[in-house]
């Protein structure tokens, strides 16, 4: 194996995992302040890349703008989950949240299997099969795109956990939940935010993998248990 195909494995494998890394930043956002390990985070990438797909296949909506609407539909998704369904097993026992959320995963991958059916989409667009070439080394542009987006989202939501009054409130109910109750903080609420911003963030890597990656309804196991292994690394 020559210096070129290494290198090219190692850049196509790092432009990948700005999305992964973007998927796992909401994963950890849930499971740090929620105390909740969510294992249909994969499924709510799927549901992202369902929403652009159909977005851009009935209204013609480009994937990086259907960021716009995907984002804030996941995050409406994410809070009701919350209220719904986590809410009620905050204080339940371990193996009760994982059947919970491996559960809310199973129904979410056979829904869409059920109204979409288990063929596999993609979205074509005009810098689909664009490529950056030097020194022999080729790079899809729709990947380059895919992980500025990531690094983008990523650094949006430190600035907003770093400066913002909300941002903070998080960080704090993620460090001490009854102190925060007695300074005048509403965890219930902070759950529901974070929920939804985990959601958001899944939604928001679907949307951007979709311009060269299949969309069908088993593709979030791919990505949360890679999410997972970031975690835990």
């Amino acid at each position: 194996m020559d210096l070129t195909t290494i290198l090219q494995a190692i850049l196509t494998g790092v432009l990948m995992a700005g999305i992964y890394a973007l998927v796992a930043v909401g994963l950890t956002l849930i499971f740090g302040v929620v105390r909740i390990v969510n294992f249909a985070q994969g499924e709510f990438v799927m549901l992202g890349m369902y929403v652009a797909f159909w977005l851009w296949k009935l209204w013609g909506i480009d994937p990086y703008l259907s960021l716009l609407i995907t984002m804030p539909l996941l995050f409406l998704f994410g809070v009701l989950l919350q209220h719904f369904l986590f809410r009620p097993i905050l204080h339940a026992p371990d193996l009760a949240q994982i059947f919970m959320t491996v559960g809310l995963s199973v129904v979410l991958m056979n829904a869409a299997l059920f109204f979409f059916t288990a063929d596999f989409r993609s979205v074509k667009t005009v810098y689909s099969e664009w490529t950056l070439r030097y020194l022999g080394i080729t790079l899809g542009v729709p990947r380059l795109f895919a992980f500025l987006g990531a690094l983008i989202l990523a650094g949006l939501l430190a600035l907003f956990l770093l400066k913002t009054d909300l941002g903070k409130a998080l960080r704090a109910v993620a460090q001490d939940r009854e102190v925060c109750m007695l300074l005048g903080i509403n965890p219930e609420r902070m759950y529901l935010l974070a929920v939804g911003l985990g959601t958001a963030l899944a939604g928001a890597a679907g949307c951007l993998i979709v311009p060269f990656f299949y969309v069908f309804p088993t593709v979030g196991v791919v990505f949360v248990l890679v999410a997972f292994v970031v975690v835990i690394l």
